[in-house]
C-alpha cells in the first residue's frame, strides 16, 4: 500500500514539474513577444517623431530615400507583395497536389520516400536558395525573356521562395487531409464517387480550415523571408509590380542597411524599426486571419 502511495506521489510531482515547465515556456513566449513589440515601437516612435516624417508621407509616398526626405513605404511594400504573390502562386497548387497525393494515393513506401525529400527542402539554408535563384533560375529566365528581365529581379526570387515554402504548405495540408474521418471517404465511395471525386469534392472541402491556415502561414513565411530576396531580388527601393524588374523588399532593405555604419538615432537607423514594425503588423494581421479561418471553417466530427 505504501509503495503504491509513493508511486502516485512521485507521478504527481513529475506531472507538476512538467506543468510548471510548460507554463514557464508559455510565459516566456509572451514576454518575448511583448519585449519585441516594445522595442520596435519605442524606436519607431523616434522615426515618426521626426518633424519631417508624417503618416501621409509614410503611407502615401512611393519613394523610399529617408536621407533626402522621401519616406514612402510602398516602394518596399510593393516588392514584398509581388515576391510573396509569386511564391504563393507556385507553392499553393504544388503543395496541395503533393498533399492530396501523399494523403489519398501514395503507398506507405512512396510516402516514406517522398516526405523526407520534402523535409530536406525545408532544411536548406535560405542563403543557398538565394544564390540558387541568382545563379541558376535567373539565367534560365533570361533565356526566355532576354533583355526584358534584369539580372536582379523579383520573379526569380519569388519562384525560389515558392519552392522554399512548398514543404510547409504540403505538410500542413497533408495533416489536415489525413485528419478527415475515413467514414466520409467510404460514404462517398458508397454513393459511386471515384477516388478523385472523393478527394476533391469531399476530403478537400472538409479540410478547408487546415488548408487555409497553411496558406496564411505560407504567406507569412514568404513575407518575412530575407536572404533570398536580399541576394536575388535587388538592392534598391523601387515602386513596381513588374516581376521582371529589380526591387527591394522590406526584409531585404533591413538586411542591407543594418549591415552598414549607421549612427544611433539617425533617420536611417530609426527608419529600420519603422519598417520592422510595419512588417510585424503585416504578419500579425495574417496570423489573425489564419486563426479566423480555422475557427470559421473548422469541421467537428463526433
Amino acid at each position: 500500500m505504501s509503495q503504491s502511495f509513493d508511486l502516485k506521489k512521485k507521478t504527481r510531482i513529475g506531472e507538476s514539474a512538467i506543468q510548471s515547465l510548460l507554463f514557464l515556456a508559455g510565459i516566456l513566449s509572451i514576454v518575448t513577444t511583448v519585449a519585441i513589440v516594445y522595442e520596435l515601437g519605442k524606436e519607431a516612435m523616434l522615426f515618426f517623431g521626426n518633424p519631417d516624417v508624417t503618416f501621409a508621407k509614410f503611407f502615401g509616398g512611393t519613394q523610399w530615400q529617408p536621407g533626402i526626405g522621401n519616406y514612402g513605404i510602398w516602394a518596399l511594400v510593393s516588392a514584398t507583395l509581388t515576391t510573396s504573390a509569386i511564391a504563393i502562386f507556385i507553392a499553393l497548387p504544388l503543395g496541395l497536389a503533393a498533399a492530396v497525393y501523399l494523403s489519398e494515393y501514395a503507398s506507405p513506401k512512396a510516402r516514406g520516400i517522398l516526405k523526407p525529400i520534402l523535409e530536406i527542402l525545408a532544411g536548406i539554408p535560405t542563403v543557398v536558395y538565394g544564390y540558387f535563384a541568382l545563379l541558376f533560375v535567373t539565367p534560365i529566365l533570361k533565356s526566355f525573356f532576354g533583355d526584358h528581365i534584369q539580372v536582379y529581379n523579383m520573379l526569380s526570387a519569388g519562384l525560389v521562395m515558392g519552392i522554399m515554402i512548398l514543404p510547409l504548405i504540403s505538410s500542413m495540408s497533408e495533416d489536415a487531409l489525413s485528419a478527415v474521418p475515413r467514414s466520409l471517404r467510404e460514404a462517398a465511395y458508397a454513393m459511386g464517387a471515384t477516388k478523385l471525386e472523393s478527394s476533391l469534392q469531399v476530403v478537400l472541402p472538409a479540410a478547408l480550415s487546415g488548408i487555409g491556415a497553411a496558406l496564411i502561414l505560407g504567406i507569412s513565411r514568404a513575407v518575412g523571408e530575407t536572404m533570398i530576396v536580399a541576394v536575388a531580388s535587388g538592392a534598391g527601393p523601387n515602386f513596381s509590380f513588374n516581376p521582371l524588374e529589380a526591387a527591394e523588399t522590406m526584409t531585404g532593405h533591413i538586411a542591407r542597411i543594418s549591415g552598414g555604419d549607421l549612427s544611433y538615432n539617425s533617420i536611417d537607423y530609426t527608419s529600420l524599426f519603422a519598417i520592422a514594425l510595419m512588417l510585424f503588423l503585416v504578419t500579425l494581421v495574417l496570423n489573425l486571419i489564419s486563426q479566423w479561418i480555422v475557427g470559421r471553417f473548422r469541421e467537428r466530427y463526433e
